[in-house]
Parts: structure tokens; sequence; C-alpha cells
């Protein structure tokens, strides 16, 4: 028999779907649920979440504003990897599972509390990702999963229950919904019902970071984005927080039609998913990092960084942040980053985000050494060699090659 649960820190959104959580935990568990709220960005207003977890009788309520720990301990360190996931997905819904996880924890040793709580489902990744990271930071904390336990199996007994507890149903939430929406700063993310078909093109309706690249301005858009050690600090000249640069970059995004994505997916559980994916001002922050790498990095450490990325952008996908691999790759892109400080210039236009300029005081691009003028630095006969020495082992093959019998062993 296990041990009773006397208090647990449920992650609340304020939603339908959390909100019977919070009344199943009351009811199944007869323990004090104490709610937490992150607000990272996802635009929608929060004091709704205390009112309503109040009304449920709930004492203890956390609603935070992490959007600048979001961007700055989470975001920034993932892009300056240049990490995406399968060559395309940016992982915006990935990259918040960790911090909103390490803040239960942090609430649940405050509060004394014995048990953690999630609302993800028992098919997706993000309960891999909330509980390795409970997990990794606290190794005896209780890990309550709903959806892996209770019998409410359909939208009708989700809205029975609802009823029965007088929990309020949105009218809009007594049908079935078209689709699922995860939402934060970084990115939207829309899946399952109408998306569930691969062959059927999303509705326009689906997006709503981004303006439709077809009707986006004819006229292409210029921006300058400045760098200090990998991260983004600045735009146009001025200097920004890294949430704010960022929600300077999405607005800059949605203007152009920038950052949408129709990826299907393998997930970490074994099964491929389908997901419609918004970045606006990700993607415009990808394309500006890589080039001021392009002028800042060395082709040994850009070529190392390139072959790792995947392996890091898997780990965070996966949800092992707090991985000792994932720290250590950390570490390792990290120190890449000190000389990647400058200015990158972009076009943005009907979707697309174009790097046309960069520059930096660390720069390593030598006009001496690649001009087609006649220069005094570098010795074109010095090639000679070179490439004698690199077709070597290809000349020794193609010897060997020759050969019309093969070898006999006694």
């Amino acid at each position: 028999m296990t041990d009773k649960i006397k208090k647990v820190v449920l992650a609340y959104s304020g939603g339908l779907d959390t909100s019977i959580i919070l009344k199943w935990l009351q009811v199944k568990y007869d323990c004090e649920v104490v709610t937490f709220t992150a607000d990272l960005g996802q635009g929608e207003e929060l004091e709704p979440a205390r009112q309503k977890a109040e009304m449920m009788g709930i004492q203890e309520i956390y609603i935070e504003d992490l959007r600048e720990d979001f961007v700055a301990d989470y975001v920034f360190p993932m892009f300056r990897a240049n990490t995406v996931y399968e060559g395309l997905y940016l992982l915006g819904t990935a990259i918040a599972r960790p911090l909103i996880a390490k803040r239960q924890i942090e609430i649940a040793r405050k509060v004394g509390a014995d048990a953690v709580c999630h609302g993800a489902t028992g098919k997706g990744n993000d309960q891999v990702r909330f509980e390795l990271g409970y997990y990794a930071l606290n190794p005896k904390i209780k890990v309550i999963a709903p959806w892996r336990e209770w019998e409410l199996g359909s939208r009708t007994a989700l809205i029975d229950f609802a009823e029965k507890y007088q929990i309020p149903v949105p009218k809009d939430k007594r049908g079935e919904s078209p689709f699922s929406v995860d939402a934060n700063l970084l990115h939207t993310s829309s899946e399952g019902k109408a998306l569930e078909n691969p062959w059927e093109a999303a509705e326009e309706y689906v997006y709503s970071r981004t303006d439709n690249p077809v009707s986006a301005p004819d006229q292409p858009e210029y921006i300058e984005v400045e760098f200090e050690k990998g991260d983004a600090i600045g735009i146009n000249g001025v200097a920004m927080s890294p949430a704010m640069l960022l929600t300077a970059l999405n607005s800059y995004g949605r203007k152009h039609g920038i950052g949408r994505l129709d990826l299907l997916e393998n997930r970490f559980v074994g099964m491929k998913s389908r997901g419609i994916y918004e970045t606006p001002g990700g993607e415009i922050l990808l394309a500006a990092h890589r080039g001021i790498e392009q002028i800042t990095l060395d082709s040994g450490a850009m070529h190392l960084k390139d072959e790792i990325m995947p392996k890091y952008a898997k780990l965070i996908y996966n949800g092992f942040w707090f991985s000792p691999e994932r720290e250590m790759i950390q570490a390792l892109i990290d120190n890449s980053q000190e000389f990647v400080a400058g200015t990158v210039r972009l076009m943005l236009y009907k979707g697309g985000v174009h790097i046309v300029g960069r520059k930096s005081p660390y720069s390593l691009y030598s006009m001496e050494h690649v001009t087609f003028e006649e220069d005094n630095v570098y010795d074109q006969r010095d090639a000679e060699g070179f490439i004698k020495l690199n077709a070597l082992r290809l000349q020794l093959l193609q010897q060997r090659g020759k050969i019309t019998e093969p070898p006999t062993y006694k």
C-alpha cells in the first residue's frame, strides 16, 4: 500500500481539462491541492485562473511571470546551438517543459507537498518531459498523471464530470474541439482532431501567430540584430531584455508571415504525429544567429556544433534537459560562443528570412585572403602540396584496385 498523498502541486492552466483534474485530485486522493500557473508568454490573461482556483476552494495559488527566465535560461541556450529537431522543428513546446517542472518541484519543496501533477496525456511527449524533470530534481517525488489513471476517456465523460461538480464549462467546449493548442512566447503548437489527416492542408484559421505569407507586405523589411556571446541583445540599435527581444521578433515575424511549419514528427513514445507550428521570432533568431556565426566562428568549431546539434535537439525533445549529457553539450556550445558578437542584417519578405549582411569586431573573414585581385598574403602554389597529400590515400586505393588476382593465404 502506498503512502497517502497529503498535498499535491498541480500545473494549472485554468482551462477545462486542468480544472477537472483539480477536482478529480480532491475527490480521488482527498488531498490538498496547490495550483501553479506559469506565464510563459502564451498570450492569455491569467487572472481568471486564479479566480477559478479560488472558486474551487484552493488556498495556495501560485501565478508567476517566467517569461524572462524562459527566454534567457532555456530558449537562448538552445538557440546558441542552432537547435532544430528532425531538420525543421524549433522545439517550442519541449523547451518550456523543464522550466515548468523545475518551478513545480521548487514550489512543492516550499509548501511541503509530497506529489506533483501534470495534465499531459498518455500518448504524447509531454508526460515524459515533465516527469523526467520531476525525477531529476527530486528523485523521491510522487507523480500523478490523471490521463493514465482515470476512466474519463472521452470528451462527454469530462463534460459530465465537470457538470456533476459544478465546474463551469464554456459553451465552445461542449462540442469536440477542432484541435488542441499549446502556446508560449516562442511558439504555438496545434495538433489533433481536424489536423490528424497529414494529406489535408491546415485551414487558415489554425494559424494565430502569423499572417498569411501570401497577403504579407509586398515590400521587404530590413532589420539588424545585435549579438553578444551568442545571445541576441538588441534590434536596430535598441537594447532589449531577452523576453522583450523575442516579443519584438515575433511582431516582425507575424507581419511577414514567417515561421509556419507543417511537420509530421516522430514522438519519443514511438508514434508519428502531425503538428502545425508557428515560431515567427524563433525563425528570425535562428537565421540571425547562423549569420553571426558565419563571420565569427572557426570552421572546426562550427562543424563540430553542427555534428552534435541533432543529439542535443533529441535530448531536449525527449525531455532530458536536466541530464548530464545535455549539460556537457551545453558547456561545449557555450564555450564556442565567446566571440560570437556583432550585427546581422536581415531581409524579411513574404514568409522568408534572408541574411543580407553581417559584421563583427571579432570577424574571421579576411578580404585579403579571398580576393580575386592580386594579394600578398596567400601563395597559391602552396595548394599543390596540400592537394597531393590529401589525394595520396585515394591514389593508393586506386592502385590496389588494379590487382587482377585476389590474394591467397596458405
